[in-house]
């Protein structure tokens, strides 16, 4: 029978604080990739890397913004790797077979996931980094290895952006999902 191995205190340490950023890593990955499913394998694979990892990363540093680095990486090598494989985007096939819901609240976010795919990927990026997951601008510029200014006119532009895609949309109401 092979022997309990007993983890370090610094093993522990490092485990507990893993997860407590996997809810944001969760929700950084849904926000890149509109995919749930998808979201998940790529905090999943962001978990063994920075397991694997753990030797390197100094403890008392961001373990977010380290954990972010790590998923976006992953994310733009699937990225590059599934261009080569397949042409086939099974985010539209997945949002064909989605049944709105007939609350207002969920058509508003509907509207906001569809706007933010219509976005550049490094807009998208910025604007959920800065936006939704609450890193300051040089936090994010340090994640997507861009400077702190580039990052800033990223935000901004998305943010434009979003407001003319969305003000540009025929508004759904709680009358026309019922009605369709």
């Amino acid at each position: 029978m092979p022997e309990r191995i007993t983890p370090c205190p610094a093993d522990e340490s490092f485990r507990r604080e893993l997860l407590t950023v996997l809810p944001h890593l969760r929700a950084f990955a849904r926000g890149l990739c509109g995919r749930p499913d998808f979201a998940d394998d790529l905090v999943q694979e962001t978990a063994i890397k920075a397991w694997t990892a753990r030797e390197r990363y100094q403890a008392g540093t961001n373990m977010r913004a380290w954990t972010f680095a790590i998923l976006r990486n992953h994310y733009l090598s699937e990225l590059r790797r599934s261009r080569r494989q397949t042409d086939l985007d099974d985010g539209v096939a997945e949002r064909l077979l989605i049944m709105e819901a007939d609350q207002e609240a969920p058509l508003h976010l509907d509207d906001m996931e569809h706007a933010l795919h219509q976005l550049a990927p490094e807009r998208r990026e910025a604007v959920l980094l800065i936006g939704a997951s609450g890193f300051s601008y040089e936090e994010a510029a340090g994640i997507a290895g861009c400077p702190v200014g580039t990052m800033k006119s990223r935000v901004a532009r998305a943010r434009a952006d979003l407001a003319r895609i969305l003000d540009s949309e025929p508004q759904k109401t709680i009358a026309d999902s019922r009605a369709g």
